[in-house]
């Protein structure tokens, strides 16, 4: 059994859905000058233009997407949706959890800076697990961005007898404001994870 869960509240849509038919829903809307198609992604279809013209289009989805919050922005597969949640305070939340149970957190906060959360957020995260019986272990961390900007906070690991769940929760922050970042992969799957907790470490970029 993995410890911790995570619930994602609110799917994200970046197009607009439009039917097909009754029988054959499809999952986009393509308009190319006032013509509409509806299309699934990887789909070819024809279509007439307003001068009579016919042409061919196909939508193919990236392997990536950018998301971007009010000071942030970072690379995500584009099959996976990342979700916002006012958690009111002037703190928003975003979360992206993978199908194995990967997730990674952003808490953007308006009016204070996070940065010394870190250790409350690790508690509040392993607090059941810890009671449970599992053994957490802790140390310091930094991480530099790319564009030299600093992390500082602390990486962690949970075990128990039959499980292992890593933790990394780093902040950034100015005088009344700041950033707080936590990932969460299980040790089963962290080499299979590891891609996708590298290109959001390696694309993270802050705008503050």
């Amino acid at each position: 059994m993995r410890m911790g869960s995570a619930a994602a509240v609110l799917a994200f849509v970046a197009l607009c859905p439009g039917p097909a038919g009754a029988e054959d829903l499809k999952a986009f809307r393509l308009t190319i000058d006032g013509k509409a198609v509806d299309i699934d992604a990887g789909e070819s279809a024809h279509v007439t233009l307003p001068d009579g013209k016919q042409v061919e289009v196909k939508l193919d989805k990236n392997d990536f997407a950018t998301f971007s919050g009010d000071s942030f922005s970072f690379n995500h597969p584009s099959g996976i949706s990342v979700t916002k949640t006012d958690l009111g305070e002037n703190i928003t939340q975003y979360l992206m959890a993978s199908a194995l149970g990967t997730i990674v957190v952003v808490q953007e906060y308006g009016k204070m800076n996070p940065v010394s959360l870190n250790q409350l957020m690790l508690q509040e995260m392993t607090k059941e697990s810890v009671k449970a019986g599992a053994k957490l272990t802790q140390q310091p961390t930094t991480r530099k961005l790319a564009d030299g900007k600093e992390l500082t906070g602390i990486t962690a690991e949970v075990k128990t007898r039959t499980d292992t769940a890593y933790f990394e929760i780093v902040g950034y922050g100015l005088a009344d404001q700041g950033l707080l970042f936590i990932t969460r992969v299980a040790g089963e799957d962290a080499a299979t994870e590891k891609p996708l907790i590298d290109r959001f470490w390696q694309s993270l970029k802050l705008k503050m």
